[in-house]
């Protein structure tokens, strides 16, 4: 039993490795933002088809109403993408990783508009906490600021992930998680195939390597690792390990891009996982 824990634990670190590589990847691919992430959910939705293939997993939708709630998840998922990579390319790895890192809080700060519990307060205090984080990242609260709108792009994004999980959220019961994921990368791609022609992408040859990595480890085989361990663990403890993605995050970044975080970085950056690390602690006691 220990060593199937184990063999757990590491299988979730491993996870967090593989998504981790987004914030590297995302800022290191010379090509569009969006064009980016169509290969991103075409390839990952390929690879994904294929490995509910051969676990034979249902890919059908349940019910046809379902297909609205689905949708609506597969558009938040693009936005969030798009705007986390615009975000990382606008600032660093460090800070576009960080600002999309507030979405645990902003999650429990939505989540009694869509359920029918209460905002607690503790969420108010965590919310401050995280503007506080935010407000150290900020060199200067300058809008002409390149790293300014990778922060609120970033903000931006964790929003839409936050939402996007909290309407997902009635499905894990009914759908394999592998499979939820699969359609939301169906509905990406399709949905940014008119970017194909209207963005330029010669250089994507060059670029395939990378692209191939972020379609194949960072999204299909990280988000389905990660989606595997909740099997084995709560959604506080994958959220606490989670947390560690902006730590590998700006490793990578440091030895890959050479990016060095100023101070600023870090102290912004405690507050915030401090919070993810809170609230996660605090809902697996509750």
């Amino acid at each position: 039993m220990k060593n199937q824990h184990t063999n757990h634990l590491l299988l979730l670190g491993l996870a967090t490795l593989f998504i981790s590589t987004s914030g590297v990847l995302g800022r290191y691919i010379n090509l569009p933002t969006p064009i980016i992430i169509w290969f991103r959910s075409a390839l990952a939705a390929f690879f994904l088809f294929l490995f509910c293939k051969y676990k034979k997993l249902n890919i059908k939708l349940q019910s046809k109403k379902d297909a609205p709630t689905i949708i609506i998840g597969g558009i938040l998922l693009g936005a969030h993408w798009i705007t986390y990579f615009l975000a990382l390319k606008l600032s660093s790895v460090a800070v576009g990783m960080l600002s999309m890192f507030t979405f645990p809080v902003i999650t429990a700060l939505l989540e009694p508009l869509f359920t029918k519990t209460k905002l607690n307060p503790i969420h108010i205090l965590l919310g401050f906490m995280v503007l506080l984080g935010i407000y150290v990242l900020a060199p200067e609260i300058n809008f002409q600021s390149t790293y300014l709108k990778g922060i609120l792009l970033g903000v931006f994004s964790a929003c839409c992930y936050a939402l996007r999980n909290l309407i997902l959220k009635r499905h894990v019961t009914t759908y394999d998680g592998t499979v939820l994921m699969m359609q939301q990368c169906i509905i990406v791609s399709v949905l940014l195939i008119p970017v194909l022609f209207n963005l330029d992408i010669t250089a994507t040859k060059t670029q395939l390597p990378y692209l191939l990595i972020l379609g194949l480890v960072t999204t299909a085989l990280g988000h389905s690792l990660f989606i595997s361990s909740l099997k084995h663990f709560s959604v506080s403890t994958a959220s606490i390990i989670g947390s560690a993605q902006p730590v590998f995050g700006i490793i990578m970044a440091y030895f890959f891009l050479n990016e060095i975080p100023t101070s600023n970085t870090y102290i912004g950056g405690a507050l915030i996982l401090t919070t993810v690390i809170i609230e996660s602690i605090r809902s697996k006691k509750a």
